[in-house]
Order: C-alpha cells, then sequence, then structure tokens
C-alpha cells in the first residue's frame, strides 16, 4: 500500500487564535477545491455558513459543485482561525476518506505547529482520529463532543475543543453541528468560554 504525504501546507493566518485539526485530506481524486475539507460532500464549509451568516450555502457553489476558497480564507485570516491535521503520511487500508480506514505512518509535528501561533487560546478537534492522536500526545483526557478541556503547553493553559465531525457519516445533522460549532467559532463566544 502507498504511503501518502500531506498535500497541504499549514493554514495560518497572523495572530492565529484557534486551530482547527483534522485527521488528513481525502484522496485527490475527492476535492472540488484546493484547500482543506475539500469534499463536496463534507459539511465543515456549510457549518461555517451557518455559524457566521446563518445561511448554509454562503461558501457553496452547487452550480459548480464547490466551495467559494476566497471568501473562505477571507473569513478565517478575519477571524484568526488556522486549519491543519494531525497526521502528515497515512496509508489508507481501504479506498476511503474515513478516519478507521487511515493508519498514521507519520503525526504531525504538534509541538512545532503550535510554536508557531504565539496568540493561540484553543484548539479544536473535528474527529475521533484527530483527537486520539492530539490528547495522545499531549496526555490529556478526552472531551466529550462539544466539549472542552484544558491543557499546558509550555507555560499557556489552552483548550482543547472536541467537535462533531463534520462528515455526513457521521450521525447528526448539519444544523445541530453548526450549534455546537458556534460555541467556539465565534469570537465573542470564544473569549467568554476560553
Amino acid at each position: 500500500m502507498d504511503i501518502e504525504s500531506h498535500p497541504l501546507q499549514p493554514f495560518i493566518p497572523e495572530g492565529a487564535r484557534l486551530l482547527m485539526l483534522g485527521s488528513f485530506p481525502p484522496a485527490r481524486h475527492r476535492w472540488s477545491m484546493d484547500f482543506f475539507y475539500p469534499n463536496f460532500q463534507n459539511d465543515m464549509w456549510r457549518i461555517f455558513g451557518l455559524v457566521f451568516f446563518s445561511d448554509k450555502d454562503h461558501f457553496v457553489d452547487n452550480e459548480a459543485r464547490t466551495f467559494r476558497r476566497e471568501e473562505i480564507i477571507k473569513l478565517l485570516n478575519r477571524e484568526g482561525i488556522a486549519l491543519y491535521d494531525t497526521a502528515t503520511k497515512v496509508i489508507r487500508t481501504q479506498n476511503t476518506a474515513s478516519d478507521k480506514d487511515l493508519e498514521v505512518v507519520t503525526p504531525t509535528d504538534l509541538d512545532s505547529l503550535l510554536k508557531r501561533m504565539p496568540m493561540l487560546e484553543g484548539v479544536v478537534t473535528t474527529g475521533q482520529k484527530a483527537t486520539d492522536l492530539f490528547t495522545e500526545h499531549f496526555k490529556i483526557a478526552q472531551p466529550k463532543v462539544g466539549e472542552s478541556v484544558t491543557f499546558e503547553f509550555y507555560g499557556k493553559e489552552l483548550r482543547l475543543w472536541r467537535m462533531p465531525s463534520s462528515s455526513r457519516a457521521y450521525p447528526m445533522k448539519v444544523d445541530r453541528k453548526a450549534e455546537i460549532y458556534e460555541r467556539v467559532l465565534l469570537k465573542t463566544n470564544r473569549e467568554a468560554r476560553i
């Protein structure tokens, strides 16, 4: 089986205060754009549309079956939301995008990644594998979906939020996922809770 290397560099806006970590991108043939959460069937950018604009199609180009990448990047820069994944090299044990079919060969150097964000306040994991890898690395308890735990990173207290997967395979309606993500994505809510 082939080892796949992560095709993207971390997306880190200046002054990033929140880091969202998935597991690993889907296979390239599933991409609708050249960015994170590129599968048109994934609901991450619909969740963002609901949270920030009360419109799940705000970032969706249904006609072209893609997402409005430049608008997404503009929002992420404005909100200080960084994106990456918890694995940099994987083997797909099956030909799927499912976390359960990913064998992690090389986990992300999380210490190095977090050090690149001196203003960081919190981390969001967007699936079980990402949560497993992050909590194992930092030796912290896993929060329940929608909840958080604190952890120390080089003398600074940060918060890990466990969010529901944006995959449609995760058994929760997109509106409900957006309600949970809203707790951490909106700056005012984040400042009040962190």
